[in-house]
This record gives structure tokens, C-alpha cells and sequence, in this order.
């Protein structure tokens, strides 16, 4: 039987790219892995946990499934489990924004231009990613709002193209978000962050003068 998958990972899969091998890092129970494998639009999936608990239980899940024979299971720290070219899209799933950077950073061979196409599902600090990923040279293909057990996520995908970008506040607060649906939704929830976020910034800064705009824009973010 086919794992379902939640609002988070269903938007990852579709931000996959088809036809070339995919790696589902931090796979846990495998229920993604299961589900790009079964779908038979991948040369090569292969599911990567840190810890051989999730493994084993990633393993059931694709026996579940009957596609254990097109997927790979890899035991590894991060990207360590892949080498250079091997993938054409590598999904992080469920881990801290600066946790998903950290990874990135000691794999320098993401940093091609050409390279893997990078899908996050930050369960932390939107905002920060953003602006690491912009400042890092990559540019965002895909970043979608979400709705998985009562919060909000945001599932990005971007490729690198060396060109840094120095975001705004506002440009990293909510992303490409606005052009979807679920937008105005993921917006109001970013906003109501917003007065505690300004409480730490000393007045007359710009970046107080950003945050003041938005309050004041109230909905209109």
C-alpha cells in the first residue's frame, strides 16, 4: 500500500524534477521515497537518514509499498551519501533552517551552476533561509505556503546561479509566497510575528522603519 503523504511533502514531490535520480535526505519513515519510487518518473531514488532506526522503518514502508526494488536506502550525515552529479534533485525535509544550510555548505558541489535542484521544507525560520540562499547565489524555482497540522510551511525549491541577491526584509518575510492561493494565509501568519520581532530592533533603523511599514500596511502585506 502507498503511503499518503501530508500537504508538505505532497508539494516536495511536485517540485521534483522528472526523469533524472532523485535523493530523499533525512527520509525518516520513507514515505516520500516510497511514493517517488513507486511513481516509475525516476532513473534512481534514493531515501538518506543520519540514524539506522528511520532506516529500518523506511525499509518497511517500501516493502509496504512493493517498490523496495527502485529505491536505494543510504545511512549518512547530510549529503556525505551522495557524490557530485549523481542527482538531479535532492529534497530536505523536516529539518531547521540553518540546519538545511549547514548541510548545503559542506556539499560545495551544489554550489554548480547546473547543478541539483535543492527542496526544503524549513520547519524553522523561513525568513532566514530565504535570505541565505539569495546571498548564497541560488534562485528560487518554487516557494510555496502550505498548511500541514494546524501550521504553516513554506516547501522551496531553488538551483544555484551564483548571482547573490541583498534581500529586503519584506522579500524574506514572505518570499514568493503571493502567488499562491494560500498566500493572503501564510502573509497573516508571518505578520503576527512581526510586533515581537520589532520589540529587539532599536528605533530609526531601517530595518524598524521596514517592520513599522508592514504593521501599518496590516493586511495589505
Amino acid at each position: 500500500m502507498l503511503p499518503t503523504l501530508d500537504a508538505r511533502l505532497a508539494a516536495a514531490a511536485e517540485l521534483v524534477r522528472p526523469g533524472q535520480p532523485v535523493a530523499d535526505i533525512g527520509c525518516d519513515h520513507g514515505k516520500l521515497t516510497a511514493v517517488l519510487a513507486a511513481s516509475g518518473r525516476y532513473p534512481k531514488v534514493i531515501g538518506a537518514d543520519l540514524r539506522p532506526g528511520p532506516l529500518s522503518k523506511a525499509r518497511q514502508t517500501l516493502e509496504h509499498a512493493n517498490c523496495q526494488d527502485r529505491a536505494e536506502l543510504r545511512l549518512g550525515d547530510g549529503l556525505s551519501v551522495l557524490s557530485a552529479g549523481e542527482v538531479g534533485s535532492i529534497v530536505l525535509a523536516g529539518v531547521s533552517a540553518q540546519t538545511t544550510w549547514e548541510i548545503l555548505e559542506k556539499a560545495p558541489w551544489v554550489f554548480t551552476v547546473g547543478g541539483p535542484r535543492i527542496i526544503m521544507i524549513p520547519a524553522t525560520r523561513h525568513s532566514e533561509l530565504r535570505r541565505w540562499l539569495w546571498t548564497h547565489g541560488f534562485a528560487f524555482v518554487a516557494d510555496r505556503p502550505v498548511q500541514a497540522a494546524g501550521r504553516w510551511y513554506a516547501v522551496m525549491a531553488a538551483e544555484y546561479t551564483g548571482e547573490r541577491h541583498e534581500p529586503t526584509f519584506s522579500e524574506c518575510l514572505l518570499g514568493g509566497t503571493g502567488s499562491w492561493p494560500e498566500g493572503a494565509g501564510y502573509a497573516a501568519w508571518q505578520k503576527a510575528k512581526l510586533p515581537r520581532m520589532r520589540l529587539g530592533v532599536p528605533d530609526g533603523t531601517p530595518l524598524a522603519d521596514e517592520i513599522d511599514r508592514l504593521l501599518k500596511e496590516g493586511t495589505g502585506l
